[in-house]
């Protein structure tokens, strides 16, 4: 062990890194270590085979199977289970960029997901190499990361199982084990998912090559034939067997020809289940399986049927082998045996038609039983392959992502046509990536106009030409030739095409002709292939009267499989099989092409199929005729990246303002804006003709990272948009469901009617020993601590807490040993389920106590500050988990019962309530009973204050009201006057450092006086005089801030309950809301260095009026040395003060007498900003019209055509 990890073996020896904070496979913990091999091989420092080789070994034996290529993955068959391919991973490499993370399959299978839904292009994947490579296992780890990754409701899921269970119905009737691969692809597919354009799979469809048809009566040593005649012997029930007369492997002659019969990690009765269920998840019925199974079965009992010639006539040599297949396929059993032993003819003489039967001897017997069979499977895969694309078809075509699992590259001892024919789709695929990543990239530098040195490379079309062409005729038109002219024999037809190739393709330098059969130098090496059977395999037919017979099955399903007309006399060449496979492997490259290709190389490391196993010169061999080589120098030398101008712009436009939202000038110059604006090096791209080329993947990165970053910041204002707005709406809705709870049964108090709802008042993610107390599951919903009353009525400090399904009251006790002696630490005292909680009880004044009644258990006493909010949440999560609401009890005289503790514990106490003189309750106690005494609050019939649309109307009196509020407060920031009066912050420590260039505040300036926040939409209806005292005059202290015991919190001012706005400070959470200051509390603004612009217009909305509130007098003091006054002059408004101007000796004109108003005057000795919707903002100096004098020390004045509230100690009569 090392510091604090350790290694650990888990399966098939794979060491795993533990760490206390991450875990880790060894494969991902190589920061900081020096490698031993590079992720992509364009970084190597020599590009030569060995090179290649000796890195791809050295990852080899470290469990590292991938490597890049750039873009194109190389995979090397590990031939064990790897353990990185979980939920871990497939998060992982999720969304992250290639270089972030280690090469792997999903990286790849991402980066595809993604270009489809950036670019509205279809995507496809070729995944080429020899047998057992591992083709078919990275084409399954790509399908599972993609269904995995794409989101969708349940119709999408059910698209999803469908595409991840075709693999294992098609595996089990397309696959087979070969010398080489155990899993081996028998047949080719191509599987297109298509997608929404959110990138939900909607369908899909798969297109299936070329099954290879002779596997199922002729098997090479050690092979076995296709999986599901294995699985149907070792998994079906006893009732199936009985049914389908199935026994072991070793019965049939089809399958005991190699003598094998299991395959190593194979369970075949295992996945004979999952064959089943995949016909269940494709819609097949049972019934229907059933008639699958009984033609599975009716191959291998037809493998057992032998004949034996006389008088050159093939005869059967047990009949009794008839029974069980003719009884499965549902038809008679000696007609069965009379189509293996005889066929009919349609002869023409003299314009009349006759059938005949010919007698056929023992070769061509077995020839037509084998060819029944094969014609009866392949129908049969037929039927299968479209039930697949029946259970996920769909109208969509919008996007597409293509997977090719194509057979790969094979040379065996002996090859025949069915190697010839995989190894031409295989050349095929080399071409395209021949002609994508080497040919065409050339020649698009070329033709962009890009500086760049050509790349020499074998071009394999030389090879596809030899085989396809038509003229010359290349080797498949020779066959079909020789079919065509072939009589119903095929004695003698292979000489006579290999005669005719010697003839037409004989000079070809990619073709030598050997005695018996021709060899051809594929891209992958020379390849020697026997012409036995060539021209009768590439016939493909099944004889006319075979079908008739299949027509006339008692079996509804098996008649459906052999829908074909048959038309007497019928002119015109069949469709061979090799035309077949050459216009498939054609129409599949023309789809290819319209797709962007992405590429996987699978290699085998070695033939024993073990893992850790290298062979160095069967891999050079591969890297060789892969073309790795000339691979890494295209990409060393070329650009990993390349958009059209429109494309790129398109992409990119948001990266600068310029080209954002949209570029109407020069395409390229909007793209010199955007490289400009990431400070990309003019090195790392090239602008081309059309095209923008940028070289390496890091610069596209960075591209990338910059356009996320515009996004995230653009979403987050609109997040913090939308979260505001929904904060105000969900504000508003508490308040009346709380009020709800409470209305014409309580009295209220005027602080929490229009407050805003907070839930943690403690902060409780920042107390981490009452974290460790509550489970994690269980969020939070309402926080504040409050006071708990004990039997002899004493308070004690506790935290309330209400999760989602509990209540606790948490305090604090002192550790008495130990080494945290004297340590006070948070504990439990009482736990409560919600579902418990019978009722809550409470008085009919505006008093804060609340009673919780517990079933079975005492009941507890709380004073809860905010008691509105806390029923509120308690309500709603009993509606949420139990679905019942919180009975509540009102009533002026109770009885409770408290906890018993020891022999005296326990009994009933008694609360009584009654008015009082103050808002402030008085608590007596006599005895055990406790009286309450408290004064009157708002009337239990108040409700929170609702919002009021805004009219147009309301909206141009806004405006009017704004212009001149905004134009004084320009006034009070001019350079050298005094700064309008600001708010007292409440932590000086957490304000902004002041501007350098601002000028600067005169000290003492004036506070804002308190008053209800009435433009707040959930304030009083009415707009009452300013309760509170008028403001201090400048260089005087304010009034002292006085409170009812509320807790404080940052932004609430000082003596102002939770959530109301006694200052303005910091606001609690996105979107919150302002609420009103309490009436008389203080709240007033202290100096501060910040200028604070004009409050914006905020509507009054009305509320019942306050009752019974008498404002202290207005202060007296006189102002300030340093505040200018009207009798000393202005310098800032020289017109206003005159002292400082210079006399002009002017003759005096006597003076005028002016008409005294009718409405007194007063003028303005201060600045004053107006802190409310009802208050007038004025500078030193103004003129305004007293319309009201007060007592309370607030004027009603008229300014500008508005009428206001101003203090009265900044005015003076004029």
């Amino acid at each position: 062990m090392v510091g604090s990890k350790k290694v650990v073996n888990h399966n098939n020896n794979v060491p795993i890194i533990e760490d206390h904070k991450k875990q880790t496979y060894h494969w991902q913990s190589e920061a900081g270590a020096k490698k031993s091999s590079v992720d992509d091989m364009v970084l190597l420092t020599k590009i030569t085979e060995d090179a290649i080789t000796d890195n791809l070994k050295r990852r080899f034996l470290e469990d590292k199977i991938y490597t890049y290529i750039g873009p194109v993955l190389v995979a090397v068959n590990p031939f064990k289970q790897l353990p990185y391919f979980g939920e871990r991973e497939i998060e992982m490499y999720q969304g992250a960029a290639q270089y972030e993370v280690p090469p792997h399959i999903y990286s790849l299978a991402d980066n595809m997901y993604r270009n489809m839904l950036i670019d509205s292009d279809s995507q496809c994947v070729i995944i080429s190499g020899e047998s057992g490579a591992g083709k078919t296992v990275s084409a399954k780890f790509i399908m599972n990361y993609i269904t995995r990754v794409s989101g969708g409701g349940q119709k999408v899921q059910q698209v999803k199982e469908i595409i991840l269970e075709s693999n294992p119905l098609l595996e089990s009737f397309g696959n087979a084990k070969t010398t080489r691969n155990n899993n081996s692809s028998r047949f080719g597919k191509y599987v297109e998912i298509q997608f929404s354009r959110g990138g939900e799979p909607l369908g899909g469809k798969i297109s299936n090559f070329l099954l290879e048809k002779s596997r199922v009566h002729s098997l090479n040593e050690g092979e076995r034939s296709f999986h599901i005649f294995y699985q149907i012997c070792a998994g079906a029930t006893p009732e199936m067997k009985s049914d389908l007369g199935v026994v072991s492997p070793e019965y049939f002659k089809y399958l005991n020809q190699s003598g094998v019969y299991k395959v190593d990690g194979t369970n075949d009765a295992h996945e004979f289940q999952e064959t089943l269920r995949a016909m269940s998840v494709m819609g097949i019925t049972e019934g229907i399986q059933m008639d699958i199974l009984r033609i599975v079965a009716a191959i291998l009992h037809m493998s057992n049927v032998s004949f034996m010639e006389q008088n050159n006539a093939a005869f059967i040599t047990d009949p009794n082998f008839l029974e069980f297949p003719a009884y499965l396929l549902g038809i008679d059993s000696q007609v069965l045996g009379q189509k293996l032993v005889s066929r009919v003819f349609d002869s023409k003489w003299g314009g009349k038609s006759e059938r005949v039967d010919v007698t056929l001897n023992t070769e061509q017997a077995q020839f037509t039983r084998d060819a029944w069979t094969k014609g009866l499977y392949s129908r049969l895969f037929d039927y299968i392959v479209e039930t697949v694309n029946g259970a996920m078809v769909t109208d969509a075509n919008l996007m597409c992502m293509g997977i090719l699992d194509i057979y790969g590259f094979e040379i065996f001892a002996k090859n025949g046509f069915e190697q010839f024919c995989i190894n031409y789709v295989n050349e095929k695929l080399q071409q395209i990536f021949i002609e994508l990543t080497l040919k065409s990239e050339q020649e698009e530098y070329h033709s962009e106009g890009i500086q760049w040195s050509p790349i020499k490379f074998f071009d394999n079309k030389v090879v596809c030409d030899l085989i396809e062409t038509k003229r010359p005729p290349g080797i498949m038109c020779i066959l079909d030739d020789t079919c065509a002219t072939m009589s119903a024999k095929s004695e003698g037809a292979d000489e006579d095409f290999h005669r005719k190739m010697e003839s037409q393709v004989g000079t070809n330098p990619y073709y030598q002709k050997f005695n018996n059969g021709f060899t051809i130098k594929h891209y992958a090496g020379n390849v020697s292939y026997h012409i036995d059977n060539f021209c009768e395999k590439n016939r493909d037919v099944l004889f006319v009267d075979i079908i008739e017979v299949m027509q006339k099955s008692s079996n509804a399903f098996i008649r459906s499989l052999f829908p074909d007309v048959i038309q007497s006399g019928a002119k015109g060449r069949p469709t061979t099989a090799g035309t077949k496979i050459r216009t498939q492997a054609n129409e599949l490259v023309t789809t290819l092409m319209k797709c962007m290709p992405h590429y996987i190389r699978c290699i085998k490391p070695n033939e024993t199929k073990k893992p850790h196993d290298w062979d160095d010169q069967m891999v050079k061999h591969q890297v060789g005729y892969l073309g790795l080589k000339e691979n890494i120098r295209v990409k060393r030398a070329g650009f990993a990246y390349r958009r059209p101008y429109h494309k790129f712009l398109q992409r990119y436009a948001i990266l600068t303002r310029e080209t954002w939202p949209s570029w109407h000038g020069d395409l390229v110059q909007g793209i010199h804006h955007i490289m400009q604006s990431v400070n990309m090096d003019p090195s790392q791209y090239q602008i081309g003709r059309s095209k923008i080329f940028v070289k390496d993947p890091e610069s596209l990165y960075m591209l990338e990272e910059s356009r996320e970053r515009k996004y995230d910041h653009h979403a987050r204002i609109i997040q913090m948009a939308f979260k505001k707005f929904f904060s105000k709406q969900r504000y508003l809705k508490e308040r009346e469901e709380a009020s709800d709870l409470l209305v014409n049964r309580k009295e209220r108090c005027r602080y929490s009617l229009n407050r805003n709802f907070h839930g943690d008042y403690i902060g409780v993610e920042y107390k981490p020993g009452i974290c460790a107390l509550i489970p994690r599951r269980e969020k939070v919903e309402f926080a504040l601590t409050v006071d708990k009353f004990d039997r002899k009525f004493r308070k004690t400090k506790r935290d309330l807490i209400v999760t989602k399904s509990n209540l606790y009251l948490i305090g604090r006790v002192q550790v008495k040993k130990g080494p945290d002696k004297c340590k006070f630490i948070d504990v439990i005292k009482r736990k409560i389920e919600l579902e418990n909680i019978v009722q809550a009880t409470l008085s009919t004044y505006q008093d804060d106590l609340v009673l919780i009644h517990v079933r079975n258990d005492y009941e507890s006493l709380l004073e809860v500050k905010l008691k509105t909010e806390f029923l509120m949440v308690l309500n709603r999560k009993l509606k949420e988990r139990h679905n019942r609401e919180l009975p509540l009890n009102f009533i002026n005289s109770f009885d409770f019962r408290v906890r018993k503790t020891g022999w005296g514990g326990g009994g009933v106490r008694k609360v009584m309530f009654s008015a009082g003189p103050t808002e402030e309750p008085h608590f007596t106690v006599a005895g055990s009973t406790l009286t309450v005494r408290i004064a009157q609050g708002l009337p239990s019939s108040s409700r929170p204050g609702l919002h009021r649309d805004i009219t147009p109307d309301i909206r141009i009196l806004a405006n009017t009201m704004r212009a001149p509020a905004h134009n004084s407060s320009n006034r009070n920031f001019n350079k050298h006057g005094p700064t309008k009066p600001s708010y007292r912050p409440p932590d000086p420590a957490s304000l902004p450092p002041r501007p350098a260039n601002l000028p600067p505040s005169p000290a003492n300036l004036p506070p804002s006086p308190p008053s209800l926040d009435r433009h707040s939409p959930n304030s009083s209806k009415f707009i009452t005089r300013p309760s509170g005292p008028a403001p201090g005059i400048p260089g005087t202290r304010g009034p002292p801030i006085g409170g009812r015991g509320f807790p404080v919190i940052p932004g609430g001012g000082r003596g102002s309950p939770i959530g109301m706005g006694g200052g303005r400070g910091p606001r609690m959470g996105t979107g919150s809301i302002r609420g009103p200051r309490p009436v008389g509390r203080g709240g007033g603004r202290g100096p501060s260095n910040l200028p604070v612009n004009n409050p914006p217009f905020r509507l009054p909305v009305l509320s019942p009026p306050i009752p019974n509130m008498q404002p202290p007098p207005p202060p007296s003091d006189p102002p300030p040395a340093n505040q200018p006054t009207i009798g000393t002059g202005n310098k800032l408004y020289p017109s206003r003060g005159g002292a400082n101007l210079q006399q002009v000796s002017m003759p005096k004109k006597p003076p005028i007498e002016k008409p005294k108003p009718k409405i007194p005057q007063v003028r303005a000795l201060y600045n004053y900003d107006a802190s409310d919707t009802d208050e007038l903002t004025f500078v030193e100096g103004d003129i305004l019209q007293l319309v009201h004098e007060d007592a309370s020390g607030w004027s009603t004045c008229k300014l500008r055509g508005r009428e206001g509230f101003c203090p009265a100690n900044y005015l003076e009569k004029i």
